[in-house]
């Protein structure tokens, strides 16, 4: 049992936890690193992040390809992803970060 590779979700949530605070990654690069499903699966997997209790799990720092908090209402309250980011420096403009490429973190060329 010690060489199982971690479920989807598991994966998931080790690549959200290597983005560096301040920094954003998309739902997209991350499931391109994994080569494991869509976007989508992503973001259901850090959804499922906050019913599994594992605070621990940065989803803030996970947004859609354009930049846009697009998972903010999955977060106990509707602003809460957008302080959390704040918190972190990152400027949010309209529910969408600000100099996205400047805070965009790519897992391919960081992990």
């Amino acid at each position: 049992m010690a060489n199982e590779k971690p479920n989807y979700y598991q994966q998931v949530y080790d690549v959200t936890r290597q983005i560096p605070y301040g920094k954003v990654s998309t739902y997209g690069a991350i499931a391109n690193f994994l080569e494991l499903g869509s976007a989508r699966m992503v973001g259901w997997a850090l959804n499922k992040s906050f019913s599994g209790g594992d605070a621990a799990v940065p989803a803030h720092r996970v947004v859609n390809r354009k930049g846009e908090l697009s998972g903010r209402i999955h977060f106990p309250s509707p602003t809460m992803m957008q302080q959390l980011l704040e918190n972190e420096g990152v400027i949010i403009e309209n529910h969408t970060v600000q100099n996205f490429n400047q805070h965009f973190w790519d897992p391919t060329e960081n992990i």
